[in-house]
């Protein structure tokens, strides 16, 4: 076997060498030799190691470790963790249809996905799964349900479901089916006002449609303003974020997003056209630090074309572009292949020499104040510069088309800096433990009697139910019951959060998450103040849209 081994990786490294790198040859840096190299350290590992260890695990070790000393998005993505990489990216999976949470060892149904498999055999939310083609499901870890509860379109699982306020249990034959996973997750006109709000949370192959249909329903509903969110979104199809922000973008050729690499086909200018649905829409847009890759592409085209306001704070700064190259054993790697720039030229990315503080997201620059005119703070900074944490001569200025400062150095920082709400010490207890769920699925029986109170009457919902005195005590009562220390400062001070968050996930029991979104934006402080901000955004678009007639 030996002898195989070491066979197969003379005529692999020979063929890769006479297929893709004969031109390198006459370089420095001989790529024979460098093949020779890693073949002697694989064939001495795997020969000589003091436990047997598999050729797989040596190969995948060495282009995980290659790649992660290249930056911090070039990765290898193994054949199991690829196929949900692509369902996610597809914006779809195959099963049975249910959001679920683990509550006290117990797969316990948060929801049916509204026209799955599960909805259409009456399983509700609160149902708790104790078994799954007769194996018993308690204990069962998280990462370990999808792969008992999914599998190709037609196939069947049989499910036994015990019922809170129910005698025994219930058995169901769910027939799975293609599952829609939705990159729109919210989608609402605030209470009150003609301001619709869309939360997006990735980029998948679908983002553009489905925000299009969400606009269109809300604008049925009376929309005349939007705010979109992409608080938290991480990115995805560059392709997505383009068309994203074309819809947006009333001029035609306009630089939307550029990418520079060294190969020439890596090089890519995308620019608007004429003729979208949402060009004259008033438009203020959410970033936050989780906001990033293609959520950067949207704010930054929307920033430098001085289409609407940016609120917020600095998004996380990842402006490079992979692509992603499949292998035979289904596995994948994604290389970086060129930087992507917004219309003023603004790189996004941010230095990310030190991995660890790259990853967890630390902003290596300067925390602007709150508030508006970013030309005014930098003055004032520049006037108080012994007092910055950096130097600001190290963060690039650049101009949008009208004219306004905006910051380079990484990342997209907002027209209007919004700093996020924080919770106390006991709310993040609580919430880490999952509590809110156990709680409502045995304070309020998961729902049910509320929901047949109100489930066809959201607005009677939002005005009427509130979480009580003796709900509060209950819930006082259970969280003690779970190991946490009760502040009764810290409960002061979160009870309006307690109480909404609450509410809210009754909300997405009865009716659906756009429903408990809205609900929790009444205590969403960023949005609170992205919601008065409309005079501002409509004066920038504006001044952007003379601009653009006189270019």
């Amino acid at each position: 076997m030996y002898r195989r081994i070491s066979l197969y990786l003379s005529l692999l490294g020979l063929g890769i060498v006479a297929g893709v790198f004969l031109s390198p040859l006459i370089s420095g840096d001989n790529i024979f030799d460098q093949l020779e190299k890693y073949k002697t350290v694989f064939n001495t590992a795997f020969k000589n190691y003091v436990d047997e260890v598999s050729p797989s695990t040596l190969t995948e070790s060495a282009i995980k470790g290659m790649l992660s000393d290249l930056d911090p998005h070039s990765t290898y993505i193994n054949a199991e963790e690829m196929q949900r990489v692509d369902e996610d990216m597809r914006g779809s999976f195959e099963g049975i249809g249910v959001q679920f949470d683990i509550i006290s060892d117990t797969i316990t149904v948060i929801s049916p996905i509204a026209g799955g498999p599960s909805e259409a055999v009456g399983i509700l939310a609160g149902d708790k799964i104790v078994k799954i083609d007769g194996a018993s499901a308690i204990g069962m870890r998280q990462e370990d349900v999808p792969k008992k509860l999914r599998g190709p379109k037609g196939t069947k699982v049989e499910l036994e479901i015990y019922r809170p306020g129910q005698k025994g249990t219930m058995s169901f034959t769910i027939i799975r089916d293609k599952i829609p996973l939705h990159s729109v997750t919210a989608a609402y006109i605030l209470e009150g006002t003609d301001i619709g709000v869309i939360s997006i949370n990735r980029f998948s192959a679908t983002t553009h449609e489905e925000m299009l249909n969400a606009a269109n329903e809300l604008r049925s509903q009376g929309m005349k303003k939007l705010i979109l969110d992409l608080r938290g979104n991480p990115g995805g199809y560059l392709n997505q974020a383009f068309l994203m922000a074309d819809e947006f973008l009333p001029g035609q050729g306009d630089t939307i997003v550029y990418t520079l690499g060294r190969m020439d086909d890596a090089n890519e200018v995308y620019r608007s056209r004429r003729g979208n649905q949402l060009e004259d829409i008033p438009l203020v847009v959410l970033i936050d630090y989780g906001s990033a890759s293609a959520s950067e592409i949207v704010s930054g085209a929307i920033q430098d074309l001085d289409r609407g306001l940016i609120v917020g704070t600095t998004s996380f700064g990842k402006g490079l572009v992979q692509r992603q190259y499949p292998l035979q054993d289904g596995s994948a790697f994604r290389l970086t292949i060129a930087r992507y720039y917004t219309p003023s030229g603004r790189s996004i990315q941010r230095p990310y020499k030190d991995k660890d503080k790259y990853f967890k997201r630390f902003m290596e620059r300067f925390e602007l104040e709150e508030g508006l005119n970013l030309d005014h703070t930098i003055e004032k900074m520049k006037a108080e510069k012994g007092k910055d944490k950096i130097e600001l001569d190290s963060i690039p200025l650049f101009k949008t088309r009208a004219g306004r400062t905006v910051l380079g150095g990484g990342g997209i920082t907002p027209d209007y800096i919004v700093k996020s709400d924080t919770i106390t010490k006991l709310s993040a207890q609580i919430r880490s433990k999952n509590l809110y769920n156990e709680f409502i699925n045995t304070r309020y029986n998961s729902g049910k009697e509320l929901r047949a109170k109100y489930e066809n009457n959201f607005s009677a919902f939002y005005k009427e139910f509130n979480i009580s005195n003796d709900d509060l005590k209950a819930f006082k009562k259970f969280v003690e019951s779970k190991e946490i220390k009760w502040d009764e400062k810290d409960f002061e001070t979160d009870k309006d959060y307690i109480k909404t968050v609450i509410k809210a996930l009754l909300a997405n029991i009865i009716f659906d998450r756009s429903k408990q979104a809205l609900i929790f934006s009444d205590i969403d402080r960023q949005l609170q103040v992205a919601k008065n901000l409309f005079p501002e955004a409509e004066k920038i678009a504006r001044m952007g849209q003379n601009k653009g007639k006189k270019k």
